[in-house]
């Protein structure tokens, strides 16, 4: 089984190489956070294309390094526009990244996210835990009866140093059902491709209290796995979020400044994300 130090030499690698690929990183998102996802791909070092016009899906997604799917503010339209995109990704092999948000919450968000992952290959899932633990309850994996809270965590679901290795197994265990890659966003962050599960310790409390982190994380996961491989590249991107968050935070402490300002400097130091911090300033444990 691969240990942390192995896990973390290929960082400094792999976020040279997603820089020098550029990844074209396709996004079909929600209108509330559009202009932040586009920011943040670009700050990581990726390309944004935010598409959405059925005429034209077919001729992006075939070009595109990543397709990212986020589910946040669902019309028929956007959903049409979902299948097509992944059903011409899965024709070209290109990643799809799911981005499930609310799931669990309404029949349609259950709907939209079983059919995306019943009927295309998808090769990562990025949600908050209350989201991945309604996905991981809707394919049978548990029957908890946690009732979902719009797109936020539920307290129950927070992930803790006490419940870390349960989460894990449950995280682990979809990603395996599903052939996919998982991470699931909390106070403490768990990865798993069903085979290797790695908990990150990093990230700021300010974080959740901006609208659009969540999303920015799943285009920045697209942009890094377009640029690497799903387990490694969606490494990269949590830890480039979680550690930009930690220095926007300290920076907004310094000026005596709250969550407007904090927006800002996370997609500043987002730009600013080198290897070396992402390895020293790194807070990771094997499962």
């Amino acid at each position: 089984m691969i240990n942390e130090t192995e896990i973390l030499d290929k960082v400094e690698k792999n976020l040279e190489e997603i820089r020098l690929k550029n990844p074209l990183t396709h996004c079909i998102t929600n209108s509330v956070t559009i202009n932040d996802c586009a920011n943040a791909v670009l700050a990581i070092g990726g390309s944004p294309f935010m598409a959405e016009d059925v005429e034209e899906l077919e001729e992006v997604v075939t070009i595109a390094d990543a397709l990212v799917i986020n589910i946040g503010k669902l019309s028929n339209d956007q959903v049409e526009a979902m299948k097509v995109s992944a059903e011409t990704a899965n024709k070209t092999n290109t990643p799809i990244i799911l981005d499930p948000v609310g799931v669990g919450v309404t029949k349609l968000r259950n709907e939209t996210t079983l059919n995306l992952i019943d009927n295309y290959k998808i090769t990562a899932i990025r949600g908050n835990i209350s989201e991945i633990k309604a996905i991981a309850k809707l394919k049978g994996i548990i029957d908890e009866n946690n009732a979902a809270k719009g797109v936020d965590v539920n307290l129950d679901d927070i992930i803790t140093e006490e419940n870390l290795k349960a989460n894990g197994e449950i995280i682990k265990e979809l990603a395996s059902k599903l052939e996919t890659t998982i991470l699931a966003s909390g106070p403490i962050d768990i990865l798993s491709d069903g085979e290797t599960t790695i908990a990150i310790d990093n990230g700021d409390d300010m974080m959740p209290l901006i609208t659009g982190s969540g999303c920015m994380l799943s285009s920045i996961v697209g942009s890094c796995i377009g640029g690497s491989t799903p387990l490694e590249g969606s490494l990269v991107a949590i830890l480039a979020m979680n550690i930009a968050g930690e220095k926007a935070r300290a920076k907004v402490d310094e000026r005596d400044e709250g969550t407007g300002s904090f927006r800002a400097y996370l997609i500043d130091y987002l730009y600013k994300t080198n290897a070396e911090s992402l390895v020293n300033e790194s807070n990771i444990q094997i499962l």
